[in-house]
């Protein structure tokens, strides 16, 4: 009992902080506006926090990340990835610049830092209010493994570089 009044009241105290921030006015709708920290920080520890407790088994079995997977991989990341992305996944396009938050570099540490899992759920499911959209409905299991190969691939090739 008492700790769902702690958590009644973080939530209180958090809408509270927001409705302020937004009444005073530092708070842009602008997609063009660079983001402040206090901003930043809030959503991107939501949103590790959201997949890491939406991202939970039962998964379909995993390719088996080998060149052939990679390959299959990059023929998806081309069409479905690359348009926010950037070809090499590491240089957003200006669709990808343009959108808030910005497209991410899938070579950085944060991207990777993600587990084969967790990347699969969110290439599955999308990330809502991000840009990130969901291909589940229109892409096949076995396919977003290709594609989680192939962004381990765009990691490995930028730590080597």
């Amino acid at each position: 009992m008492r700790s769902r009044a702690l958590i009644s009241f973080a939530l209180l105290a958090g809408v509270a902080f927001v409705g302020s921030w937004i009444a005073v006015g530092r708070f842009s709708l602008s997609a063009l506006d660079e983001p402040g920290a206090v901003e930043t920080g809030v959503a991107t520890r939501a949103k590790r926090w959201l997949v890491a407790r939406d991202a939970r088994g039962p998964f379909p079995a995993k390719a088996p990340n080998d060149a052939t997977s990679a390959a299959i991989g990059n023929m998806q990341f081309g069409v479905r990835c690359a348009p926010c992305h950037g070809a090499d996944g590491r240089s957003p396009t200006d669709i990808g610049r343009w959108m808030y938050p910005r497209a991410a570099d899938l070579a950085s540490p944060g991207v990777q830092a993600y587990s084969d899992e967790q990347l699969f759920w969110i290439v599955k499911h999308g990330i809502r209010l991000t840009g990130m959209p969901g291909f589940g409905k229109s892409m096949p299991e076995e396919q977003i493994w290709h594609l989680v190969n192939y962004v381990r691939r765009i990691g490995a090739s930028a730590s080597k570089s």
